[in-house]
């Protein structure tokens, strides 16, 4: 494995204030690693089970990310970050999934090119030849 954790110990001490903590409930896993998990799935597309288990179970990865996005913690979480940072971000990604892009935009002459089959071709010309 190429790293365990995504973030470095600065850009977890940014998040950390801003992290949901219930005192209440089971053990905690460790967040760190948790959204190191998170980040991971996101950023290699596997699926949630295919997940290394040195970022702790499948099952708490998704839960937690699921419950944190129905419950707004993702947003809330980018606004303060962005708010506190001031530096350019050393990485950015676009996923051509979501770019619009017009219908005609994919470079061919436009238009269905239509080309009888070359057996109907022949017997159309011999049907209609003098």
């Amino acid at each position: 494995m190429r790293r365990l954790f995504w973030l470095s110990d600065r850009q977890f001490e940014l998040i950390k204030p801003h992290l949901p903590y219930r005192a209440a409930g089971k053990r905690r896993e460790d967040d760190r690693r948790i959204i190191s998990g998170i980040i991971h799935v996101l950023q290699s597309g596997c699926r949630w089970r295919d997940c290394p288990p040195e970022y702790g179970p499948s099952t708490t990865l998704y839960n937690r990310y699921n419950r944190w996005s129905q419950k707004g913690h993702w947003q809330y979480l980018f606004a303060e970050l962005t708010a506190t940072l001031s530096e350019t971000p050393e990485q950015i990604s676009i996923d051509a999934s979501h770019m619009k892009a017009h219908r005609c935009a994919g470079g061919g002459k436009g238009g269905p090119l239509l080309r009888p089959l070359a057996a109907r071709k022949e017997a159309v010309t011999r049907r209609f030849t003098p």
